[in-house]
């Protein structure tokens, strides 16, 4: 082991004031979970853009490497017609590289996980070499624009030692500054039943630092939670073994119990997947995919970025759109999907989408807004109940 280049991340930062001039902020961040494993919902050309114009560098360990099983898996399986798909042949197909029109992706680019501080700061930096002034990318690998780590078991612990900001998100924000030609893409840690508190607790740190940060996420935990039909299962194992309760008994396996009532080659394949059932290795590799179309231009579902503030004057026509009440927003913009940023002072305000209610799907609300107390930083996501309208992003300061 040797000590976290200080030097050089210091460095980096000051490389950075070269590019605040060109450098344009995005207006929403990326969020990457359950919610964006549809490969029918991703264009052709979106993909063929991510293969033309993504080099990437994966790091991780085994739980990592659900992606890239999963990820090879889908190349013979697509092929195969599988999902009722017809697409190119190989159309999925990725290597080291990129040859014969695949994705480049460098597995394995980088030893260990970003469980292992400070080396795998420094691996990246190793790996990417000194910013190049003109384009600020790496010199030593220049055409890498995307950097991925991924954890293996040691999120939880992070988290329960206080050193979550100071060892992942602090220094890939750092990482983001020095090269601000590279995506940088943050990533939950999988599921930990037996640790269940602090697991949840870490991962919501992570989703929480993304959305108000507008960053790149790829929510591996949140894909662990769910089932391909979407069903929500609150106290999972990384194996898709499910719990009545952090302590409670075994309910079954979410994963095996969908292999078992679909039809492999077709709604599903068999793949390895580390700790884990096949169809959670699908999930990762459908995933996967949305996120590269996504870094790649693709728009996903086209959300669109909402401000609410009671204390600003409201302009519909304002980029992005600025709205005083939340109610006003909805109204406004029923049948589109939104990412909400919400200013308020006082947080009183009943909603509704033509009279039916808003329901809670995750996060600190209740279902009238009324859950703050001198309002400090509140993140959910809502859905309305008859599902017309989805917000998918709300920050509340």
């Amino acid at each position: 082991m040797y000590l976290l280049k200080w030097k050089n991340l210091l460095f980096l930062a000051g490389f950075y004031l070269l590019f605040l001039c060109a450098t344009v902020l995005a207006d929403a961040p990326i969020i990457v979970d359950h919610d964006c494993t549809d490969l029918n919902k991703i264009p052709n050309s979106a993909i063929e853009q991510a293969k033309t114009s993504l080099h990437i560098a994966y790091g991780h360990t085994s739980h990592g490497s659900q992606l890239t099983t999963g990820m090879n898996g889908l190349v013979g399986f697509i092929n195969g017609g599988g999902l009722s798909l017809n697409l190119p042949e190989n159309i999925f197909a990725w290597n080291n590289g990129g040859s014969d029109g695949a994705l480049d992706l460098h597995d394995y680019a980088m030893g260990g996980d970003c469980g292992d501080y400070p080396n795998w700061v420094n691996y990246t930096i190793d790996y990417l070499g000194e910013p190049n002034p003109d384009t600020g990318t790496g010199t030593t690998n220049p055409d890498v624009n995307v950097i991925i780590w991924s954890w293996c078991g040691e999120v939880s612990g992070k988290y329960a030692n206080g050193t979550l900001d100071d060892q992942y998100l602090t220094p890939m924000s750092q990482l983001e500054i020095g090269y601000p030609g590279v995506d940088f893409v943050y990533m939950t840690g999988h599921v930990d039943h037996w640790n269940d508190a602090n697991n949840k607790a870490a991962n919501q740190m992570i989703r929480d630092y993304c959305y108000a940060n507008y960053k790149i996420l790829y929510d591996f935990a949140d894909i662990d939670s769910h089932d391909p039909d979407g069903t929500f299962y609150e106290f999972p194992s990384d194996n898709c073994d499910y719990y009545a309760s952090a302590a409670g008994a075994k309910l079954g396996n979410w994963a095996t119990a969908w292999q078992g009532s679909h039809t492999e080659g077709v709604d599903w394949y068999n793949c390895s997947s580390a700790h884990s059932q096949p169809l959670n290795a699908n999930q990762k590799a459908y995933a996967a995919w949305w996120l590269w179309a996504r870094l790649a231009g693709w728009d996903g579902l086209k959300y669109k970025t909402i401000h609410v503030d009671p204390d600003v004057p409201g302009d519909s026509e304002a980029t992005p759109p600025r709205y005083t009440s939340i109610q006003t927003a909805i109204n406004n913009n029923i049948g589109t999907d939104c990412h909400l940023k919400i200013r308020r002072t006082i947080c009183d305000e009943d909603v509704t989408n033509n009279g039916t209610a808003v329901t809670v799907l995750e996060g600190g609300w209740n279902e009238t807004f009324k859950t703050c107390a001198g309002c400090s930083t509140i993140q959910g996501r809502l859905t309305i109940a008859d599902g017309s309208f989805i917000i998918k992003n709300i920050i509340l300061q």
